[in-house]
């Protein structure tokens, strides 16, 4: 399993934003991450930054969110959807998408269950449960 450290990340994402910058080719993973890092400009200064961003903390008690956490989480529901893994997110994210009448707004909401499902784990120290995650999608929207 790839199991990229935090500076890794950043430096994938910054990396991204740098290449698109310079209109430089991007590898089919990078542009579906680069599709997501447009959708959301707020993110662009930091993504600018690369040898701030690596080092820089995201704290709730700070008010800020951590943009390379979010932009993985997009990046990781579209992997899941484009394999349907666990099985059934496919629909449950194609029914959201419907229902919200946007691709972005239902990531989001399956960010929420995506989230959930990944507490819900390390708390229990059980595998992550797929079977829930599927059904919270599926409450959604």
């Amino acid at each position: 399993m790839f199991n990229p450290s935090r500076e890794e990340v950043r430096l994938f994402f910054t990396g991204i934003w740098q290449k698109h910058q310079q209109r430089l080719p991007l590898t089919p993973l990078e542009a579906i991450a680069l599709d997501w890092i447009i959708e959301h400009p707020e993110y662009h200064d930091t993504l600018s930054q690369p040898e701030d961003a690596v080092h820089q903390d995201y704290t709730p008690e700070r008010g800020e969110s951590n943009p390379f956490l979010h932009l993985a989480m997009h990046l990781s529901i579209a992997e899941q959807v484009s394999i349907d893994q666990p099985p059934g997110i496919k629909r449950a994210v194609e029914g959201l998408m419907r229902r919200l009448d946007s691709l972005h707004d239902a990531h989001h909401q399956v960010m929420e269950c995506l989230g959930e499902m990944l507490w819900n784990s390390q708390r229990s120290g059980l595998p992550p449960d797929g079977v829930a995650y599927i059904e919270c999608v599926k409450r959604r929207g």
